[in-house]
């Protein structure tokens, strides 16, 4: 399968135009009323100047936003979550939140896109595999039948050839639990819009790369995403490095074949 030569463009305009704008349209307004009502305006300025700095952060790139990174995320989260009842009756509310993850894919671009991580994990639901296949893909990929049914036969030899760290779980906290115990420098995570938004909620310290599921059949099965993406992810974000067991002559892995998905 041949990935995409760039990353796609990041669709991050709409939390982008009400992260900035409505802070800065509130500043410029109590400004505007302290030229109107002189006796107050010392107050509008100050309230003013904290709307600007809620702003600040948003500017912050590389090193300045790697170091407050806890803090930026979180912030950004609150207003998705503030927004979220609002945009929800507009019947916007995954285009909501999927413009606020992409706005955090691009600060990771930017960030790894010139000194890749050297340390990565993929995070992948496990819904992605058919909800009729037994194999046990939860406890190793290397269970994978390769039947080209769904997309962790897809992911398999990739992961293999490029000695990528990858885990399926079948719920979020489980997910977390492994980017935390693993300490990545940045993670590439997959899964639905609201789990996405939770994840980066949950480790926010942690650089992620957040890449989103379609479901054709509804939540949480068999549900797919861009494989591709995926794979130009890791090539953009994440430094190559040798597999271990290639190096020392043990050779790969071997998936057990076994008969395909009716």
């Amino acid at each position: 399968m041949q990935a995409p030569a760039t990353l796609p463009a990041e669709r991050y305009r709409l939390f982008l135009a009400v992260r900035r704008g409505v802070p800065l349209m509130g500043a410029a307004t109590l400004l505007g009323m302290g030229l109107w009502i002189p006796e107050g305006l010392g107050w509008f300025v100050l309230g003013a100047v904290f709307l600007l700095a809620e702003v600040w952060p948003t500017f912050k790139r590389d090193r300045a936003y790697l170091a407050s990174r806890r803090s930026i995320t979180l912030r950004d989260a609150y207003w998705v979550q503030a927004l979220l009842p609002l945009f929800r009756r507009l019947g916007l509310a995954e285009t909501w939140i999927l413009s606020f993850c992409a706005w955090n894919n691009r600060r990771v671009r930017e960030t790894f896109g010139r000194r890749k991580a050297r340390r990565a994990l993929i995070l992948l639901p496990h819904c992605i595999q058919l909800a009729r296949c037994k194999a046990d893909v939860l406890t190793a990929f290397s269970a994978c039948y390769e039947c080209g049914h769904c997309a962790v036969g897809d992911l398999l030899p990739m992961q293999l050839e490029h000695g990528w760290d990858s885990r399926i779980t079948n719920r979020s906290h489980k997910a977390v639990r492994e980017a935390k115990e693993f300490k990545p420098d940045l993670v590439v995570a997959v899964s639905c819009a609201d789990r996405l938004l939770k994840g980066l909620m949950k480790v926010p310290e942690l650089p992620t790369y957040a890449i989103p599921l379609t479901l054709p059949h509804g939540m949480c099965v068999d549900t797919t995403f861009s494989v591709p993406h995926l794979f130009t992810a890791m090539a953009a974000l994440v430094e190559p490095r040798e597999v271990a067991a290639a190096a020392k002559g043990e050779g790969r892995i071997t998936p057990l074949h076994r008969e395909g998905i009716a």
